[in-house]
C-alpha cells in the first residue's frame, strides 16, 4: 500500500492585502472559508517550511483574507505570496461514511471490475460538475495510457478500499 502523507495542501498565499500585513487566500476547502477553521498553518515554498498562525481572517468577495500572526507589514507579507498552506492530516474533520478526502484517493491501485489494473490516481481535478481521477500507469498495470475517469461513487467508482489501497472501477480500459 502506498505511503499517505501527514500533511494535506488547504490553500494557497496570493497576494497581499492592504498595508497592514493582510494576505489573500485561494482556498481549496469546501466551503470556501473553511480553511479559517484551521489556525496553525505551514506555509511551504522555495523549498521552505514556515509555521504561521492564524490570527484573523473572513471572506472578502469571491476570496479570503486573513491576518497571520507576527505579520504586521506589507512588504513582510509580500514574501509569503504563491506559498502552498498546509495542515496536518489529523486536524481535518470526519467525514460521513462513504466520502473520502482527495488526500485519501491518490496513490489509490485502480482496478476494473474484472481486476485489470489501469495505474494510480496520480491526483483529481474539479471541473464543476464532477471531480475527475487522473489515473496515471504504473509498472504493473495494463498499458502506460495516462486515463481520466469520473470520480461517480456508485456509478464509475463502484467501491474504495483505503486499507487494501484499491480504488475498483466500472470503466472500459479501451475508454
Amino acid at each position: 500500500m502506498t505511503r499517505r502523507s501527514q500533511e494535506t495542501v488547504v490553500g494557497r498565499i496570493t497576494a497581499v492585502f492592504g498595508i497592514k500585513g493582510w494576505l489573500k487566500v485561494y482556498s481549496y476547502t469546501d466551503p470556501l472559508d473553511g480553511i479559517l477553521g484551521y489556525r496553525n498553518w505551514t506555509a511551504v515554498f522555495e523549498g521552505k517550511r514556515v509555521p504561521l498562525k492564524l490570527e484573523e481572517g473572513r471572506r472578502h468577495g469571491p476570496g479570503i483574507v486573513v491576518k497571520l500572526k507576527g505579520i504586521d507589514d506589507r512588504n513582510i507579507a509580500m514574501t509569503y505570496c504563491g506559498a502552498d498552506i498546509v495542515v496536518p492530516t489529523t486536524d481535518l474533520p470526519a467525514l460521513p461514511e462513504g466520502e473520502f478526502y482527495w488526500h485519501q484517493l491518490e496513490g489509490l491501485r485502480v482496478e476494473t471490475l474484472d481486476g485489470q489494473e489501469l495505474g494510480s490516481v496520480s491526483h483529481l481535478i474539479e471541473t464543476g460538475s464532477n471531480d475527475v481521477l487522473v489515473v496515471q500507469s504504473t509498472e504493473t498495470s495494463i498499458d502506460q495510457r495516462e486515463r481520466l475517469i469520473p470520480y461517480l461513487p456508485e456509478d464509475a467508482v463502484s467501491r474504495v478500499d483505503l486499507a487494501e489501497g484499491l480504488l475498483l472501477v466500472d470503466w472500459d480500459p479501451e475508454y
